[in-house]
């Protein structure tokens, strides 16, 4: 395609076209209407000035007679710029006026009537037009007064050379200024979608440019922008996520082949096949553990489990967590606590409550008096694990503090990758896959993860933003719940 034909099919050249026939049309339409209203108001001055003419000579008629009558339209006839003078006796024939020649019955009727006419004193045999006004006298006499009508044409003809003359500049301008723009914006257009080729074509770290106007191609230029980064990132993610997979499973996969053939190799007795089958089996339920983590992690980035978001009270989700992991806390010699108040949140009961029973049993795993034995910045003599459930402005908080080792602030970002596991927690039971999750169930819901100090230990909670109208809500089921108590 040619670049003219390139740039007449832009949306923006076809707008400047529609535009410019609607205003075209528009001013056509005001010169019409402009040129209408001058030519009533000059026919509206023309028949003010002949009936007053035609009454005033009708009253000297009545007072003079014939003759003064005469004497009154040969005087008024002589003077310049004189209207269109001519009495008629009953037959038909002229007595008096500066008409020589009118088109054929225009006597006959009395009234109005635009008519060609010849002057007595003109050489020019080319008839003009003029409006006239014949009465008829006492005695069958008839009286045509008019005016010419070459000024008024004259003012039409102005009119409408102007009207060609500015619908003309319109369509110049109108196209050379659709022209200008169209060709303005397909650079811009062309712009973006060499970039998007490139893009295509595997580079992942192009960006569409960006100008300086703020305009609606500048605002979808940044908003394009911002997904190709996130797009940008999961790609990163998934490869990275792949490395992972092939580093970090590889070696549970080779310890279970490797205790497989052990077990066929060596056991000769049922008790110690029996011991390799549940060792395989536990090493098996690691690597189940392990995918549906990735599973659930992946669930939650790609947004599918926005479909079953419900409204429910956040610290029911406390309560249930910390009722099912104070037995495991207890047996590791820590306290579990629990502190909350309702709050409503909208958002997948299931995976927040596996998010925040992830961070307790890291909580426990991290901040167990084996551990913070071992760890210079941990609290070996406070063992207690605290469960929040509160609201804070428009967020609500749910999250969990222990006294372990915690995280180095360099670290904390790093914290939340897939199968990252930091040098403290190498020789802990686990996949790295706890606090990414937490993570990533918390961006599902338009919040964050954050990893705070407590001065020892570590803060870790979910903000989720909450539920508009809660407060008044949970009023609501409070006030329900205390009357069915009454």
């Amino acid at each position: 395609m040619t670049a003219f034909g390139k740039l007449i099919r832009t949306t923006a050249f076809r707008l400047t076209l529609v535009y410019l026939f609607i205003f075209a049309l528009f001013a056509a339409s005001l010169l019409v209407y402009f040129a209408w209203n001058t030519r009533r108001l000059i026919t509206e001055q023309i028949t003010t000035t002949v009936n007053a003419e035609t009454g005033e000579i009708s009253d000297i008629f009545g007072r003079r007679s014939l003759h003064g009558l005469v004497l009154t339209i040969e005087n008024r006839a002589l003077r310049p710029g004189a209207n269109l003078y001519l009495v008629t006796t009953p037959a038909g024939q002229a007595i008096a006026g500066n008409v020589g020649s009118l088109a054929p019955g225009v006597m006959a009727t009395t009234g109005w009537s635009e008519t060609a006419y010849r002057r007595l004193d003109e050489q020019d045999t080319a008839d003009h037009f003029a409006l006239v006004r014949v009465t008829e006298l006492s005695g069958g006499f008839r009286l045509l007064i008019g005016r010419d009508l070459e000024e008024r044409r004259r003012l039409i003809g102005i009119v409408a050379k102007a009207a060609q003359w500015s619908v003309l500049i319109v369509v110049v301008l109108g196209l050379g200024g659709g022209i200008f723009v169209a060709r303005r914006v397909l650079r811009r257009i062309d712009a973006m979608t060499g970039t998007t080729q490139r893009i295509m074509a595997g580079d992942l770290s192009g960006r569409l440019p960006v100008g300086r106007s703020g305009d609606e191609l500048d605002r979808l230029a940044e908003n394009l922008n911002a997904m190709l980064e996130r797009i940008e990132a999961l790609m990163m993610g998934l490869k990275e996520v792949s490395d992972n997979i092939a580093h970090d499973l590889k070696t549970p996969l080779t310890r279970l082949r490797n205790r497989a053939e052990e077990a066929l190799a060596k056991s000769r007795t049922e008790i110690e096949y029996r011991t390799a089958l549940e060792q395989t089996i536990e090493e098996s339920d690691g690597l189940i553990r392990t995918f549906n983590a990735l599973l659930m992690i992946a669930r939650a980035e790609s947004g599918q489990a926005r479909g079953n978001m419900d409204d429910f009270d956040a610290a029911d989700v406390a309560r249930g967590i910390h009722e099912l992991y104070e037995p495991l806390a207890e047996d590791g010699g820590m306290s579990l606590q629990v502190k909350t108040e309702s709050v409503l949140l909208r958002g997948n009961r299931e995976l927040i409550s596996q998010a925040l029973a992830n961070l307790v049993e890291n909580a426990i795993k991290y901040g167990s008096p084996v551990a913070a034995a071992h760890a210079a910045t941990a609290d070996p003599g406070n063992d207690n694990i605290l469960i929040e459930a509160r609201r804070e402005g428009d967020k609500v908080l749910l999250s969990v503090t222990d006294h372990g080792p915690g995280i180095p602030v360099a670290d904390r970002k790093h914290a939340v990758e897939r199968f990252v596991r930091l040098e403290a927690s190498r020789t802990q039971p686990g996949s790295g896959l706890g606090l990414s999750l937490a993570s990533a169930v918390a961006t599902l819901h338009g919040g964050e993860l954050r990893l705070d100090d407590a001065h020892p230990g570590l803060i870790a909670t979910l903000a989720i933003p909450a539920r508009s109208g809660a407060s008044d809500t949970l009023a609501a089921q409070a006030h329900d719940v205390s009357q069915k108590a009454a």
